[in-house]
């Protein structure tokens, strides 16, 4: 071949090859300047059909004009009939022969990730699926470029019908799951390619080995990587977060674009590469609640609470991850292995435990356990009387850091062994109120109300159950169980009394920050106080939530996106905090990831009417109303008569041109009022989408005087678009103080 003229290129030299056929430098004739000619198997364009397939994957990766792609000049064919494509030609070499040497520099591992990572998104965005990213394919420019190759040819070779051993085992490692298994994939196969390969890149080993391709492509479907700070010590625990969720099993699990990850990977800061270099990277650990052992079995709220106290507890050590309390408690009651666990919510170590109390005598039983291996780090029994559970707590608390090897800073200190009360019998009553406010049932919520008022009657300076009433009074106005007028100015009162007992309650000043922004619209003074609850304690997922509850109501939604995924690394089974990432895509106008993100949650939390109805949302902004009402339909069998449903449903049939069942729905929106509570903005956005705007700021008047907590919501609801152009619109905006917010999101 070399010495040989192909069309009017000159063959040089032979530059490499593979299964997916072989390279050689050539010379253009025509335009004098060297270029790369890969020959495809005859094999692979055997027939007509498979032929005509190459040539349309050749002709949509050659419309890629990417800094970061490797550009295809041409098609052609030999007069044998075997085909070739005709690329630009780079001095350098393939990633493959860089990364067998050693593991690479952290910082030169993130470069390569992140411009193939923009090539990808760049194909991604054209619909183009690479499918067989690994190093073989990824080129390293002398100049310090990074390119990808042979776009368009995994698919039309069909990586999962590849039969020589001999290329398979190269090829296999970087296969995802779905591969594998032969399924249908999309652009988040390349996600998990690309997560083999930084991996590799990071430790010098595939995360999926077998002793033959058999066996790895078992390893892929099946096992979970060895954790790569585990490999290697100077890695930031970020870069090793970012890793495990690229090689997550599902590809609903992984990241949902490749543009995320770009970001996350941006995010990394070198001073944390530096600072980790010389110290152990940070640990991670998820605190199950205890078993119950007592005779009566009837001290599951103390149980619970001890697992929490120590949640809230060590979440105010900067270096520790520690998974909130909703994710942790999902396993409650399910016999699950400890190393499953530790695969599902990312951590390194499990602490478990039980309680025994009968009467004044405690036994509580201690263990921390790596899920990796199985084993116990530690275990302890106390046995004790029933006073001495702080003591007990404080010691377990700091026997998981001693085991942890997790520095803390003084302040840290000060937080791990600061008691809020020192009477038992109020602790016993916080505790219970609790175990019924996380239910959020009215009835429930009532409940806990009453046993935080016995916690606030038996030691009048407990601020936690000052903060936690405020809670209280907030979650009734948040779900609608009573106007608003009736319950935030009592959970200022409590919030504002926890304060004065104890400045530093990060939990008393996200609660007064939701106040703020919810019901006196006082949107800078509710980021300040949420900006000092993080700052208080930078790992509380309720300062976090609600910090993302600020940006997305004042408009700053990718903000709101990037908080609400940080609560979500800190309690990833959390519905609330996936439903909320896939509404925040909704009012981002980003409808398909709103829905790949609300279809995800659905399969944990299969009837979950608040997705189904964002999900029937989802829908509406593409103008698929009927899809909408079928969901809804839905959502109304699990919430039966909630009013924001019936709302809702009315809203699409408005929107959907049925005008006479929207006002039907109206009317069974009016007879639930006659009983309960309905907040006056459901009837104004209904009046909105059949067009009967008087109406509709009529309601929008009665929900400004009622102080209704939707009206915050105004800027960005999407079920108000239909009203905006209305002068009165932005009249509202200003009286709720939100038109300055309008005007600093306006697109340039």
């Amino acid at each position: 071949m070399i010495g040989n003229t192909i069309s009017h290129y000159r063959i040089l030299e032979e530059l490499g090859g593979g299964g997916m056929g072989v390279v050689y430098k050539a010379e253009d004739i025509k335009l004098k300047r060297n270029v790369a000619l890969k020959f495809l198997p005859h094999d692979l364009t055997r027939d007509r059909t498979a032929k005509q397939r190459f040539i349309q994957e050749a002709q949509a990766a050659s419309s890629l004009d990417h800094p970061n792609i490797c550009t295809i000049h041409e098609i052609g064919e030999t007069d044998e009939g075997q085909l070739f494509i005709v690329m630009a030609c780079y001095e350098g070499n393939n990633l493959k022969h860089r990364a067998e040497k050693d593991p690479l520099d952290i910082n030169e591992a993130i470069k390569i990730a992140v411009e193939v990572a923009q090539g990808l998104a760049e194909a991604h965005a054209k619909g183009i699926v690479h499918r067989d990213i690994k190093p073989a394919n990824i080129f390293l420019t002398s100049d310090g470029g990074v390119k990808i190759l042979d776009f368009g040819l995994a698919k039309v070779a069909g990586t999962t019908r590849i039969t020589k051993t001999e290329s398979i085992t190269g090829t296999v490692a970087y296969m995802s799951p779905e591969i594998v298994r032969a399924e249908d994939v999309d652009h988040r196969t390349d996600i998990w390619s690309l997560g083999v390969v930084l991996y590799e890149m990071l430790t010098g080993q595939l995360p999926f080995k077998g002793d033959n391709w058999e066996a790895t492509m078992f390893a892929i479907s099946n096992n979970a990587p060895v954790s790569v700070t585990q490999l290697r010590e100077d890695i930031p625990l970020s870069l090793e977060r970012i890793t495990t969720r690229m090689l997550q099993k599902k590809p609903q699990d992984r990241y949902e674009d490749i543009q995320t990850v770009v970001a996350d990977l941006r995010a990394i800061d070198n001073k944390d590469i530096s600072k980790i270099a010389t110290t152990k990277p940070s640990a991670s650990i998820v605190v199950l609640p205890f078993l119950d052992m007592s005779p009566g079995k009837d001290q599951e709220y103390f149980c619970d609470g001890i697992a929490e106290e120590l949640i809230n507890s060590l979440t105010h050590i900067k270096d520790l991850r520690v998974v909130a309390r909703t994710s942790a408690f999902s396993f409650k009651g399910k016999d699950t292995d400890v190393r499953e666990i530790g695969r599902t919510l990312n951590v390194d170590h499990v602490l478990e435990g039980s309680v025994r109390k009968a009467g004044d005598q405690l036994r509580i039983t201690a263990q921390l356990v790596n899920v990796t291996d199985g084993y116990h780090l530690w275990s302890e029994r106390y046995d004790s009387q029933a006073e001495d559970v702080f003591t007990i707590q404080d010691e377990i608390s700091l026997k998981i850091v001693d085991r942890l090897r997790v520095e803390i800073m003084g302040n840290e200190k000060v937080s791990l062994h600061k008691r809020h009360t020192s009477n038992i019998e109020a602790y016993n009553s916080l505790l219970k109120g609790r175990f019924f406010s996380q239910r959020l049932d009215k009835g429930d919520i009532e409940k806990a109300l009453k046993f935080y008022q016995q916690a606030i009657e038996q030691d009048p300076y407990y601020a936690t159950a000052y903060a936690a009433m405020a809670q209280c009074y907030c979650t009734f106005g948040l779900y609608y169980y009573l106007p608003s007028k009736k319950v935030f100015p009592k959970a200022r009162i409590a919030a504002q009394k926890a304060l004065e007992i104890d400045e530093t309650l990060a939990i008393a000043h996200a609660g007064m920050g939701l106040i703020n922004y919810l019901y006196d619209w006082d949107f800078e003074s509710a980021r300040q106080r949420v900006e000092r609850a993080i700052e208080l304690d930078p790992n509380c997922v309720t300062s976090r939530s609600d910090y993302s509850g600020y940006f997305a109501i004042t408009g700053s939604m990718d903000r709101a996106i990037k908080e609400v995924k940080h609560a979500l690394d800190l309690d990833p089974l959390s519905v609330n905090h996936n439903v909320h990432l896939g509404l925040f895509y909704l009012k981002a106008k980003q409808p398909e990831k709103a829905r790949q993100q609300l279809i995800k949650t659905l399969e944990f939390s299969t009837d979950h009417p608040w997705a189904l109805w964002l999900l029937a949302t989802t829908y509406a902004l593409d103008l698929q109303y009927d899809k909408g009402i079928k969901l809804l339909n839905d959502a109304l069998k699990v919430a039966k008569d909630y009013p924001q449903m019936i709302a809702a449903l009315g809203w699409f049939q408005a929107m959907n041109g049925n005008k006479k069942a929207a006002r039907k729905t109206l009317q069974v929106l009016h007879a639930r009022a006659k009983g309960s509570y309905v907040w006056p903005y459901l009837f104004a956005k209904v009046h909105a989408a059949l067009g009967e705007n008087d109406l509709a700021f009529q309601w929008f008047e009665s929900a400004y005087q009622e102080r209704d907590c939707s009206l915050a919501h105004l800027l960005t609801d999407e079920s108000v678009d239909c009203i905006r152009d209305d002068p009165r619109f932005d009249e509202l905006l200003k009286k709720i103080g939100l038109y300055r917010y309008k005007t600093q999101n306006q697109p340039a």
